[in-house]
């Protein structure tokens, strides 16, 4: 073999022949088919028992997300409780007159005129009669110290000390 006219250690003619072969080898076995789907076209027992059939368990969802699902189902459902609650208030309100609103106030303010009357009677029953008066003389004595201190140039701090 001469290195100078193989390409990759063969020769053109034997690597044209060897893959001539090759591909004549693939071509002539069959092809093969595999099935993807099987039938069983024997009839069920008319009656009687029929053995167990092994079912494995294979959930799609795992228990941790059916749980979440079901907590949300229930959040949305109490929210919509709330809200239709929150309706039927405002509805209550949006139907109120002035009347309405008077005649339920009323007894309300009533109570507290009374509550009102009967403190200002008991306010003026416990104030004291006698009178203190006061008689002499009466001096008033202030002394103011103010020592102040002044540091620093741009963020000066004043320090003032009265005594």
């Amino acid at each position: 073999m001469d290195p100078q006219h193989t390409q990759y250690g063969m020769p053109e003619s034997e690597a044209a022949a060897e893959a001539r072969r090759l591909i004549d080898d693939w071509a002539g076995k069959p092809v093969q088919h595999h099935p993807t789907s099987f039938r069983d076209d024997t009839k069920p027992p008319a009656f009687g028992t029929t053995p167990p059939v092994p079912q494995p368990d294979h959930r799609i969802v795992p228990a941790w997300a059916a749980g979440i699902a079901v907590a949300s189902i229930g959040v949305g459902a109490g929210v919509t409780g709330i809200g239709c609650g929150a309706w039927l208030v405002l509805q209550g309100l949006a139907s109120v007159t002035l009347a309405g609103v008077l005649m339920v106030t009323l007894p309300f303010a009533g109570v507290a005129m009374v509550a009102t009357a009967i403190g200002g009677a008991i306010s003026k029953a416990r104030a004291a009669v006698t009178k203190n008066i006061y008689e002499g003389p009466v001096t008033h004595h202030t002394e103011v110290h103010n020592n102040s201190t002044t540091r620093g140039m741009f963020f000066a701090r004043t320090r003032n000390e009265i005594r």
